[in-house]
């Protein structure tokens, strides 16, 4: 099932264009990070400092903060608790960050958290890497904001928004970010950091623009948000994880760099730099926002407004011919975080290619033909576009988003598991970063996370407070388990059933590609009867 070979000899008794065999339980260490590094060519080391910001930038800013606002204002019923809810929000992305970082710098490869659990996971042999193959592998992250991109293109565009002409232009959205990132390496990043520009210059303006609202420049009444900020909370735990899930979305993208280190130049000092400099600036645009839409659009106009908060905002601050220019930004916004998503997910496939855990693994490990990821890239595509076109409107599609987004609280409930072993077993694993998380901030990461991954199963109070109409509240949960256990499955048949049955073990050697990059291919090694 994945790009397994038999193990061939020469004349020395290793196999041609091998450089070294690794032992999964006794890794080989850098003198710097203690981990196998291995080798990138330099033509591919176009990541700098600012790319990097940007990267993760892009990734957590894509149209949440510009919608989601009046969701999370629905849930917990008042202005009051919204802020807090979005301040906690900030705190669990700070916390992932460190814990992200820590783990980046001592192991500075592409991949993030796939390492970062082969690296403490080791037995069953194998397991891990199955399990998050099928996380990879199954989820289309890069399929919902194409969506929301042909939404806001066609309100631009004054033309009535339907199932299909939606998401053809989701489409076309989808596919130009793969074909820039995947022929024209360089130009997709510039053209990410521009993006990531404009974005920082909208959010500029409607923080401004709020504070002018503050002083009652409006094209409307003034609301009264702060008065009495705490009136209507409610108490539901549904409402509430609900209201948690949409703005740690919003955060989603504080391990973004994490996956392209090896394309990095110096990385460790970059990972270090950008990632705090990244969630600082975008936590405070964030609560700044916050206060803006509540100082210039009334409590009842924000809960019923959607995902048009901010035509919202731009018409009772600056008119009604606003609203059309803000659905132009709004969309290039979206098309930034579909740039950062599908630079980062291809390059998971890859990994998972050159790791040879996947059928026709060279096929995906490579980077041919202009020294980039594309058939990573690829994969990422076809998964994004069946999200996009197979299901209907309505439930579908929220179980489908719902469903992208859960899981990652399991794969980080696992990553803050990690890292606590490694700070009570340092010695076994050498474990000595520069940069610590600490064990405090590692534990608050993991219990924000099981309280995510818990807390859905709740059953909400009222049927208003299900996410779907007339689907299970806890649809997405049970489907989210199921994509992980896929990768189980994957796992048994792939490294466990077949070598039984071939009579061999799987062992990792490290080969040297064409490219010039080095990488993991699994061999077969045959053992007697009865070993």
């Amino acid at each position: 099932m994945s790009d397994v070979s038999s193990r061939s000899s020469d004349k020395h008794g290793k196999a041609p264009g091998v450089v070294a065999v690794q032992d999964d339980s006794a890794p080989s260490y850098d003198q710097e990070s203690n981990v196998d590094i291995p080798h990138t060519s330099e033509s591919r080391k176009q990541i700098g400092l600012i790319s990097a910001i940007f990267l993760i930038f892009n990734r957590m800013i894509g149209t949440g903060i510009f919608s989601t606002p009046s969701t999370i204002l629905s849930q917990s019923g008042s202005v009051g608790l919204a802020l807090f809810i979005w301040f906690g929000g900030m705190l669990i992305g700070m916390a992932g960050m460190a814990v992200y970082v820590e783990f980046g710098s001592k192991i500075p490869v592409n991949g993030g958290e796939k390492n970062y659990l082969e690296f403490v996971y080791r037995k069953p042999r194998f397991l891990v890497t199955g399990l998050y193959t099928g996380y990879v592998m199954l989820l289309g992250w890069a399929g919902s904001n194409s969506v929301v991109f042909g939404e806001y293109i066609l309100n631009a565009a004054n033309v009535e928004v339907n199932r299909w002409n939606q998401r053809g232009i989701g489409l076309a959205c989808v596919t130009s970010a793969f074909l820039i990132h995947g022929l024209a390496l360089k130009w997709g990043l510039r053209l990410q950091n521009v993006l990531g520009v404009i974005k920082l210059i909208i959010l500029l303006i409607i923080i401004v623009a709020g504070f002018a609202a503050l002083g009652g420049h409006l094209k409307v009444d003034k609301p009264d948000n702060f008065s009495n900020a705490f009136e209507g909370t409610t108490g539901s735990a549904y409402g509430v994880v609900n209201a948690l899930y949409n703005v740690i979305w919003s955060y989603i993208g504080y391990s973004n760099a994490n996956y392209s280190m090896s394309e990095m130049k110096n990385p460790i000092r970059t990972l270090k730099i950008a990632a705090p400099t990244a969630i600082i600036i975008v936590g405070i645009l964030y609560m700044l926002a916050n206060i803006a839409y509540f100082a210039a659009v009334p409590k009842a106009e924000i809960m019923s407004s959607g995902r048009i908060l901010a035509a919202s905002f731009f018409r009772n601050v600056f008119g009604p011919r606003a609203e059309r220019a803000l659905s132009v930004f709004v969309a290039l916004s979206a098309y930034g975080n579909v740039l950062s998503v599908i630079f980062s997910q291809g390059r998971l496939v890859q990994e998972l290619g050159r790791e040879g855990i996947l059928p026709f693994s060279s096929l995906w490990a490579s980077n041919k033909p202009c020294n980039a990821p594309l058939m990573g890239l690829f994969e990422h595509w076809i998964v994004s576009v069946i999200i996009m076109l197979a299901p209907p409107p309505g439930d579908a599609y929220n179980l489908i988003l719902n469903v992208i987004s859960y899981p990652l609280s399991i794969v980080n409930v696992f990553v803050s598991i990690a890292l606590i072993w490694l700070y009570t077993h340092r010695a076994a694993y050498n474990w000595y970063p520069s940069l610590s998380a600490t064990l405090p901030v590692a534990i608050f990461f993991l219990l924000s996370n099981l309280y995510l991954v818990i807390a859905p199963f709740v059953p909400p109070e009222t049927a208003a407070q299900n996410v779907y109409k007339s689907l299970p509240y806890w649809l997405h949960c049970v489907i989210g388990w199921g994509v992980i256990a896929a990768g189980g499955v994957y796992w048994l048949v792939w490294a466990v059933i077949m070598p039984w049955w071939g009579g061999y073990r799987l062992e990792k050697e490290v080969v040297e590609a064409r490219d010039g990059w080095t990488r993991k291919r699994f061999v077969k090694v045959q053992v007697a009867k009865g070993e």
